[in-house]
């Protein structure tokens, strides 16, 4: 099993950068797709990135694709969500997942472990 924290939200003006952090605990994020959804108010979660257990490879949603960036630094035990460019249809509350699966899937139910979620909020 898996413990995983979230971190790195805030508010920022649009065309501007945020790192989002997921810090797992329990087992090695070697094991685990990890993705990143999130979730604004009034509709369903969605599928941001993910990235396989070996880190090599990675899916973007393509409202994100060219502008966020998902990475996992194994000595660290923790992934990360560049996000670049910033614009005010990306405000959402931000969950990091890991799944045991070993393809990377874009559906939430696919993903076994979940953090707390980050608020991002993007405005000018």
């Amino acid at each position: 099993q898996v413990q995983l924290v979230d971190s790195g939200g805030g508010f920022v003006q649009p065309g501007g950068s945020l790192r989002l952090s997921c810090a797992a605990s329990g087992r090695t994020f070697d094991n685990y797709v990890v993705g990143w959804f999130r979730q604004a108010p009034g509709k369903e979660r969605e599928f941001v990135a993910a990235v396989t257990r070996s880190g090599r490879l990675t899916n973007y949603a393509d409202s994100v694709k060219g502008r966020f960036t998902i990475s996992k630094d194994g000595a660290r035990n923790t992934a990360y969500l560049q996000m670049n460019s910033l614009k005010p249809e990306d405000t959402a509350t931000y969950y990091c997942a890991a799944s045991s699966a070993t393809y990377v899937s874009t559906h939430q139910y696919d993903y076994d472990y979940w953090g707390q979620g980050t608020q991002v909020t993007v405005s000018s």
